[in-house]
């Protein structure tokens, strides 16, 4: 399935709070959670200088299979679906059932979401990463279990305490 055919699948299935996965060719997979109306918030770029914008766009063209590589900073943004880089090859999905974990009340998702749209975080593959912010906001919990060696549906605590630091209690 092309990748505006797989983008028109989930805007017409997803609700609010699914985890969209985008599992690109090269085995790892970029997180988002479903916002309604083809949105979704994810962990992307960072507001940067020019000189970081050129440096990534020539390391997208070296490694075209990795989409937006973050890279240092990260920022909480909204996006239509449609607009995020992905890499071709990749599949866009939602993924709901690879987290042995329950879903939070709507009415939760969205107090986090609201706390985390727009901050600014550092990115860390091991404890601070995309697969932690939408599980997070899905469940309440940070989760990853892409990262090799690691014990699956494990909470990351530190991602987990990051998160809830920035929301109001």
């Amino acid at each position: 399935m092309d990748h505006q055919k797989q983008v028109e699948d989930i805007v017409a299935n997803a609700q609010f709070g699914d985890l969209i996965e985008f599992s690109y060719p090269v085995g790892f997979s970029h997180w988002g959670v479903y916002d309604g109306d083809g949105l979704v918030i994810h962990f992307a770029i960072a507001d940067e200088g020019d000189f970081m914008t050129t440096f990534r766009s020539y390391l997208q063209k070296v490694i075209p299979f990795c989409g937006d590589l973050l890279l240092g900073d990260t920022k909480i943004r909204q996006q239509p679906l449609a607009e995020i880089n992905v890499p071709d090859g990749a599949h866009i999905l939602i993924s709901n059932n690879r987290h042995a974990c329950e879903p939070s009340q709507e009415g939760e998702m969205r107090q986090r979401r609201d706390a985390l749209l727009g901050q600014e975080l550092p990115y860390n593959l091991f404890d601070l990463n995309c697969e932690h912010f939408a599980t997070f906001i899905r469940y309440g919990m940070a989760v990853c279990n892409q990262i090799p060696g690691r014990t699956k549906n494990m909470e990351c605590e530190e991602a987990t305490e990051t998160f809830q630091n920035l929301c109001p209690k």
